[in-house]
């Protein structure tokens, strides 16, 4: 058995996960996997900066993974750290990492879009999938990723990025509102790459009724699976086995517009600290559904972080 850990730091998340690896099969056992709401990434659409009170906060967060991974008997230069969208760019992204490092023994490294759109794909895969019939998408807070087989697609856009951007009321006007809609429907017309290559493949289809499926990873994904299935506490088997049809994708966005960010984070499966950017993430899910031609997603608890720790050289 080897004991391995990750981490995952985003625009809006930071992600911890701790697995034992069975030698012989590769069989991963889940041993911690958390997710705290960091918002390293805020206001940097703006500043181009990160700010001090969101280092403040992914330091007290990075603080309690260090106790947890040596808890597990793991030298924390050897998690696997990675930051993806909202360290892309920014202008103090070296002064942060030094920090980290020096106080925590971190070592993290930032990976482009391309990358993390293949870790999110090898990482996100259920058991049982088809690899070769399988696209992955993964919002985060700066970015989207759209992934399959050899190929990636990184888009700008993201549930933080575009909430800061478009979504600035509360509760939100339709102005706005269509604004967004708007801006992100003019991303996704990067899409048609993608669906060429995939039509491309022997019976591959984009359509409802074709070869491929579509899996959503990473929060917004999770949450909406959630808040659908009303769950009171975080079930991974159940959010593994959920889907989440074009039809329910769309009544989350109509609901969600028409509520504050407090009424959000009363309802069952989204939390407080998600609530504000929820509405962004699930109309880029539903858009991106749309405009890939599928009728649902189906749902996957995992994502990058997962890559990071089964295969050595991802």
């Amino acid at each position: 058995m080897a004991i391995r850990a990750s981490i995952d730091l985003g625009t809006n998340t930071c992600l911890l996960l701790i697995v034992d690896i069975e030698q012989q099969n590769g069989e991963l056992r889940v041993l911690d996997d958390i997710s705290s709401v960091v918002r390293l990434g805020e206001g940097i659409d703006k500043s181009g900066k990160f700010s001090e009170k969101a280092i403040d906060r992914t330091l007290r967060c990075l603080k309690n993974y260090a106790a947890i991974c040596l808890n597990h008997g793991i030298e924390l230069n050897q998690v696997r750290s990675v930051a993806t969208a909202s360290a892309r760019g920014v202008t103090n992204w070296q002064t942060f990492r030094n920090l980290v490092k020096k106080d925590f023994g971190f070592e993290f490294e930032v990976i482009s879009g391309e990358e993390e759109a293949r870790l999110s794909f090898i990482g996100g895969v259920l058991p049982g999938m088809n690899l070769d019939k399988t696209l992955v998408i993964d919002i985060g807070g700066g970015s989207t990723e759209y992934s399959f087989k050899d190929s990636s697609l990184s888009i700008d856009m993201g549930s933080v990025r575009f909430t800061e951007r478009y979504l600035k009321s509360d509760p939100v006007n339709e102005a706005d509102y269509l604004e967004c809609i708007s801006a992100v429907d003019g991303e996704l017309a990067a899409l048609a790459e993608i669906k060429e290559k995939i039509g491309d493949f022997p019976g591959g289809s984009v359509s409802a009724t074709g070869e491929f499926e579509l899996l959503g990873v990473a929060g917004t994904a999770t949450t909406l699976a959630a808040w659908v299935l009303g769950l009171d506490e975080y079930d991974r088997e159940k959010i593994d086995r959920s889907r989440l049809s074009v039809m329910q994708l769309g009544d989350c966005v109509r609901h969600l517009k028409s509520m504050t960010i407090e009424e959000r984070s009363l309802q069952t499966g989204i939390s407080e600290k998600r609530a504000d950017v929820i509405l962004a993430g699930a109309i880029i899910l539903w858009r991106s559904v749309l405009k890939l031609g599928f009728s649902s997603v189906r749902v996957s608890s995992r994502g990058l972080r997962y890559a990071l720790v089964s295969h050595s050289s991802a």
